[in-house]
This record gives structure tokens, C-alpha cells and sequence, in this order.
């Protein structure tokens, strides 16, 4: 038997476990969602102020969509995050920077007031649609045990109703971002969260590489100085080792009701 095909075998074993979890996700979700409705109220009484930081702002309609969209992320995240400890546990893999697993509220943000800025022909609901990363996890492996993990974990995400929308394999880059970065839609809630799949190596270049990258993308970088960065973000990744088969790994398809592991329990 496979690694992965052992690891869809526990999964059949695994379901009071998720079940179990899942329950205790859904009076979660029942709270998230009362405070929202308490939240709502609170802002038709007094109103949403406007969000600015840094040089970058939100006016009061688009703030308060990003906040509706903050508490959305924090219902599907109550959903989520049983999954992907249990797809841990099945496939070997550390979930690492799991207590960040929600984007924080600055940070989410900035990122849709410097997409508005950059496309001002959306509006706020078509950038929201298109950010992916409000929730989410990565999934970590040794290089030796990478691929049939990765394979397994995101045959499990499929399986548990989770369709994939978004699959970048970077693996095949020389001197760029290696890893694979997936982002899925929860059925329920209809929320889109990422999941990464790393190594060691390749989540520490890429954690090295972020304020470089960050670096990067400011409008007042010089040229000369994004030359620079650029090179320097290439060595870094440069160093990482390719695991044997990362480069063939794909996207699921989504799996057959009968093909789930195991029947998730109705929530609501």
C-alpha cells in the first residue's frame, strides 16, 4: 500500500474524530455569528469610520465591506481549521503558523487598499472576491516525505468538499519562490482560504525573502534597488533543494461524493 494510498485508508478510521471537531467548530461558528449580527447593529447606530494607515485609506463603505468580509473569514475559519489538523495528523505534516492563520485586520486592509489604488476601476467587492489568503495554513514537510504528502493532503482537502480553485506549483523555478500555493473554496460558507505546502528550506527562504519582497513592491523603490532585490531573492531560493516529484505535483480533481473518506456532519 502507497503512502497515500495509507493515508486515505486512516481517513475512513479518522471520521468520529473530525466529526467530533467539526461539532465543536459549528458553536463556534454559532457565536462568530452572532457577534457579527451584534457588530452590524452597532455600526447602523453609529456608523463605520474610515481606515487609513501608512499613506493608504478606506473610505467608510469600503471599510465596513472589509469588515463584513473579516467576520466572514473568521465563520469559515471555524470550519476550516479542524480539517487541516486532522490532513496534519493523516499526512505526517507540521502545520506551522497556525496561530496566524487568520489575516490580521491592518493587514488585510492595506492589502485591499493598495489593490484599490492600483486598480481604481474595481470596486471593493470585486477586490475582496479576489483575495485568497484571509485564512489560511501551510502544511510542512521533510524533502523525503514532500510529494506523497502534499499529493495526500490535498486529495483530502478535495475530498472533504473543499474545491480547488487556484494551483501554483513554483517548484520548477531556478531562482524564484518554490513551493506549491493552493487556494480552495469551503463549501458551506463558500470562503476562499490558501493552503501552502513547504519544506523546511522552502518556507525558510521564502520567510529570509518576504521583506525583500516587500522591499520590492514599493512605489518608491528605485529601479536600481529592485535589480538588486530581485538578485538577492534569487540566490536565496536558488539554494533550495527541488524533493524528488515536487516539480509533477497537480491539482485534484474534485473528488465523488462516494469517494469522500467519510460523511461531514450537517451544519446548522
Amino acid at each position: 500500500m502507497t503512502f497515500r494510498q495509507r493515508t486515505i485508508h486512516r481517513a475512513v478510521g479518522t471520521g468520529a474524530v473530525l466529526a467530533a471537531l467539526l461539532a465543536s467548530a459549528a458553536q463556534a461558528t454559532a457565536v462568530t455569528v452572532t457577534d457579527r449580527a451584534a457588530h452590524q447593529g452597532q455600526q447602523e447606530s453609529t456608523g463605520t469610520a474610515a481606515w487609513e494607515r501608512d499613506g493608504l485609506s478606506l473610505n467608510s463603505e469600503d471599510n465596513a465591506a472589509v469588515d463584513v468580509f473579516i467576520a466572514d473569514a473568521a465563520e469559515a475559519e471555524a470550519l476550516i481549521s479542524p480539517q487541516l489538523v486532522e490532513i496534519a495528523e493523516l499526512t505526517s505534516a507540521e502545520l506551522v503558523g497556525f496561530d496566524h492563520r487568520l489575516k490580521t485586520e491592518d493587514s488585510l486592509k492595506r492589502k485591499v487598499a493598495t489593490w484599490l489604488e492600483e486598480t481604481p476601476e474595481k470596486s471593493v467587492d470585486e477586490v475582496l472576491g479576489e483575495i485568497n489568503d484571509s485564512v489560511r495554513y501551510t502544511l510542512q514537510w521533510e524533502d523525503e516525505e514532500y510529494t506523497g504528502g502534499a499529493r495526500a493532503a490535498s486529495d483530502l482537502l478535495s475530498m472533504w468538499r473543499n474545491a480547488p480553485i487556484r494551483w501554483s506549483n513554483t517548484w520548477h523555478n531556478t531562482g524564484g519562490y518554490k513551493a506549491v500555493n493552493s487556494a480552495w473554496r469551503e463549501a458551506s460558507t463558500e470562503h476562499v482560504f490558501e493552503v501552502q505546502f513547504h519544506t523546511p528550506a522552502s518556507r525558510a527562504a521564502a520567510l529570509l525573502t518576504h521583506p525583500l519582497y516587500e522591499e520590492e513592491r514599493l512605489p518608491s523603490t528605485s529601479p536600481e534597488r529592485v535589480a538588486e532585490l530581485r538578485e538577492q531573492q534569487a540566490l536565496i531560493f536558488g539554494a533550495v533543494p527541488v524533493p524528488e516529484g515536487a516539480q509533477e505535483l497537480r491539482a485534484p480533481r474534485t473528488a465523488e461524493p462516494s469517494a469522500r473518506p467519510m460523511p461531514l456532519p450537517a451544519l446548522g
